[in-house]
Protein backbone atom coordinates (compact mmCIF):
# COMPACT_ATOMS: atom_id res chain seq x y z
CA UNK A 1 0.00 0.00 0.00
CA UNK A 2 1.53 3.38 -0.58
CA UNK A 3 -0.01 6.49 1.74
CA UNK A 4 0.46 9.60 0.38
CA UNK A 5 0.02 12.04 2.56
CA UNK A 6 -0.23 15.77 0.56
CA UNK A 7 -1.47 19.34 1.56
CA UNK A 8 -0.31 23.11 1.15
CA UNK A 9 3.04 23.96 2.72
CA UNK A 10 3.40 23.94 6.59
CA UNK A 11 0.08 22.54 6.64
CA UNK A 12 1.70 19.45 8.69
CA UNK A 13 2.71 16.58 5.89
CA UNK A 14 6.31 16.10 7.25
CA UNK A 15 5.37 15.72 11.10
CA UNK A 16 2.41 13.52 10.57
CA UNK A 17 3.90 11.15 8.10
CA UNK A 18 7.41 10.76 10.35
CA UNK A 19 4.85 9.75 13.26
CA UNK A 20 2.84 7.82 10.85
CA UNK A 21 6.07 6.00 10.11
CA UNK A 22 6.82 5.58 13.71
CA UNK A 23 4.03 4.02 15.01
CA UNK A 24 3.78 1.70 11.68
CA UNK A 25 7.24 0.56 12.57
CA UNK A 26 6.34 0.38 16.51
CA UNK A 27 4.02 -2.57 15.65
CA UNK A 28 6.30 -4.19 13.04
CA UNK A 29 5.73 -2.93 9.49
CA UNK A 30 8.33 -2.86 7.27
CA UNK A 31 7.99 1.41 6.05
CA UNK A 32 9.47 3.61 3.62
CA UNK A 33 8.97 7.08 3.80
CA UNK A 34 9.65 9.39 0.73
CA UNK A 35 9.54 13.41 0.71
CA UNK A 36 8.89 15.40 -2.18
CA UNK A 37 11.36 17.64 -0.28
CA UNK A 38 14.66 15.17 -1.26
CA UNK A 39 14.48 16.57 -4.76
CA UNK A 40 15.25 19.45 -6.74
CA UNK A 41 13.88 19.22 -10.00
CA UNK A 42 11.06 16.82 -11.69
CA UNK A 43 9.90 16.52 -8.39
CA UNK A 44 7.03 13.90 -8.44
CA UNK A 45 8.42 12.17 -11.44
CA UNK A 46 11.10 11.36 -9.94
CA UNK A 47 9.54 10.89 -6.74
CA UNK A 48 7.24 8.29 -8.54
CA UNK A 49 10.58 6.57 -10.10
CA UNK A 50 11.86 5.84 -6.25
CA UNK A 51 8.52 4.76 -5.16
CA UNK A 52 7.98 2.68 -8.19
CA UNK A 53 11.78 0.83 -7.64
CA UNK A 54 11.07 0.63 -4.24
CA UNK A 55 10.39 -3.20 -2.57
CA UNK A 56 6.71 -3.73 -2.51
CA UNK A 57 6.28 -5.31 0.60
CA UNK A 58 5.27 -3.43 3.55
CA UNK A 59 3.94 0.22 3.37
CA UNK A 60 4.80 3.02 1.36
CA UNK A 61 4.36 6.62 2.89
CA UNK A 62 5.29 9.44 0.35
CA UNK A 63 5.24 13.49 1.63
CA UNK A 64 4.33 16.36 -0.81
CA UNK A 65 2.17 18.97 -1.69
CA UNK A 66 0.66 17.09 -4.92
CA UNK A 67 -1.16 20.57 -5.48
CA UNK A 68 -1.82 19.66 -9.38
CA UNK A 69 -4.61 17.26 -10.64
CA UNK A 70 -1.37 15.31 -12.94
CA UNK A 71 1.20 14.27 -10.25
CA UNK A 72 -1.93 13.12 -8.13
CA UNK A 73 -3.14 10.70 -11.25
CA UNK A 74 0.83 9.57 -12.28
CA UNK A 75 0.27 8.27 -8.11
CA UNK A 76 -2.78 6.90 -8.70
CA UNK A 77 -1.28 4.35 -11.70
CA UNK A 78 0.87 3.17 -9.23
CA UNK A 79 -1.38 0.70 -7.53
CA UNK A 80 -3.17 0.68 -4.24
CA UNK A 81 -2.43 4.43 -3.10
CA UNK A 82 -4.63 5.93 -0.37
CA UNK A 83 -4.64 10.11 -0.17
CA UNK A 84 -4.89 11.50 2.70
CA UNK A 85 -4.60 15.52 2.79
CA UNK A 86 -3.55 17.59 5.85
CA UNK A 87 -5.45 21.48 5.77
CA UNK A 88 -4.56 24.13 8.01
CA UNK A 89 -5.28 27.74 7.23
CA UNK A 90 -3.26 29.79 4.82
CA UNK A 91 -2.47 32.01 8.15
CA UNK A 92 -1.10 29.08 9.94
CA UNK A 93 0.65 27.25 6.99
CA UNK A 94 2.52 31.05 6.40
CA UNK A 95 3.32 30.97 10.09
CA UNK A 96 4.82 27.45 10.63
CA UNK A 97 6.45 27.44 7.33
CA UNK A 98 8.53 30.99 8.67
CA UNK A 99 9.30 28.70 11.74
CA UNK A 100 10.99 25.99 9.59
CA UNK A 101 15.02 25.16 9.08
CA UNK A 102 13.98 24.53 5.45
CA UNK A 103 10.96 26.90 4.67
CA UNK A 104 9.86 28.01 1.34
CA UNK A 105 9.75 32.05 0.01
CA UNK A 106 6.48 33.25 1.37
CA UNK A 107 5.33 33.33 -2.16
CA UNK A 108 5.86 29.58 -3.16
CA UNK A 109 3.19 29.01 -0.41
CA UNK A 110 0.75 31.37 -1.46
CA UNK A 111 1.28 30.17 -4.91
CA UNK A 112 0.60 26.44 -3.84
CA UNK A 113 -2.47 27.25 -1.45
CA UNK A 114 -3.82 29.50 -4.41
CA UNK A 115 -3.30 26.45 -6.91
CA UNK A 116 -3.96 23.27 -4.85
CA UNK A 117 -6.12 21.20 -7.06
CA UNK A 118 -7.79 18.92 -4.20
CA UNK A 119 -7.23 15.34 -4.50
CA UNK A 120 -10.17 12.89 -3.73
CA UNK A 121 -9.14 11.76 -0.44
CA UNK A 122 -9.27 9.16 1.75
CA UNK A 123 -9.18 11.43 4.56
CA UNK A 124 -8.97 14.63 5.26
CA UNK A 125 -7.56 15.98 8.69
CA UNK A 126 -7.94 19.45 9.30
CA UNK A 127 -4.01 20.14 11.36
CA UNK A 128 -5.31 23.07 13.32
CA UNK A 129 -7.93 21.13 14.85
CA UNK A 130 -6.33 17.61 15.06
CA UNK A 131 -2.60 16.88 16.49
CA UNK A 132 0.25 15.04 14.81
CA UNK A 133 -0.87 11.88 17.11
CA UNK A 134 -4.31 12.01 16.36
CA UNK A 135 -3.92 12.07 12.89
CA UNK A 136 -2.21 9.40 12.81
CA UNK A 137 -4.57 7.29 15.15
CA UNK A 138 -7.41 9.06 12.10
CA UNK A 139 -4.99 7.59 9.74
CA UNK A 140 -4.62 4.27 11.01
CA UNK A 141 -8.33 3.59 11.76
CA UNK A 142 -9.08 4.74 8.00
CA UNK A 143 -7.05 2.32 6.40
CA UNK A 144 -7.71 -0.15 8.77
CA UNK A 145 -4.12 -1.03 10.00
Amino acid sequence: MIVVICGPPGAGKTTIATRLRGRLEAQGSPVRLFHSDEFSSRTYDRLAERVTDAPSAGITLVDGTFYRREWQRRFRTLGDVRFVLATASLETCLARNSHRADSIDEQGVHVVYREFDEPNVDLAIDTEECGPDDAVDRILAALEM
